[in-house]
This record gives structure tokens, sequence and C-alpha cells, in this order.
């Protein structure tokens, strides 16, 4: 017996509101039936000893662990600005004075 038949992906393809061909009812119950039946048969390997996985293999983390480094002083920060005032770098103003 299929695992899911032509009258069920037919209400399927209402549910979903897609027009769905005679045609194309045939060939997605017959790719349906397959695919169901391939995850009832992974299903049935599964034990109850084997824990659920994310991923095949596990992951750890490869990135290099955070350490607090000295940054640029004020001065080397500025050093390479076009221009800078009051400890600051200076920039065109963008906006008019009524905005």
């Amino acid at each position: 017996m299929p695992a899911i038949t032509r009258d069920e992906v037919a209400h399927l393809a209402r549910l979903a509101r897609l027009a769905v061909t005679e045609t194309e009812l045939d060939a997605f119950a017959g790719q349906l039936d397959a695919i169901l039946t391939h995850v009832a048969a992974v299903s049935e390997v599964a034990a109850d000893d084997v824990p659920p996985t994310s991923h095949p293999v596990d992951l750890t983390n490869v990135v290099r662990p955070d350490v607090v480094v000295p940054g640029l002083s004020q001065a080397q920060a500025l050093s390479g600005a076009p221009a800078a005032e009051d400890g600051r770098f200076r920039v065109p103003q963008i906006l008019g004075d009524g905005q």
C-alpha cells in the first residue's frame, strides 16, 4: 500500500492552493510516496541507543580566544586623519542649520 495516495496529494494541493493537473497529481503521488517510504526506512534503522544529532560530526569553535590587547592612542588614531579638531576627527557638516 502506498504511503500517500493520489487523493491525499490532491487534498494537500487544495490546502496549499496549488493548481495541479491530473498528470502532475500522478507524478507527485509517486514522488511523495518514494520520499515517505525512504523516511520510514530510515526511521526503522534509528536505534534507541543512538542519540539524535543535528550534525554527523561534533562541531567545535575554530576561532581564536579573545585576548585584550592595547589599542591605538588618540594621537595615533588621529595621525592619519585628513583633519582633526579638539582630539576628534573633523568632518564636513552634512546637515543644514534648520535640520
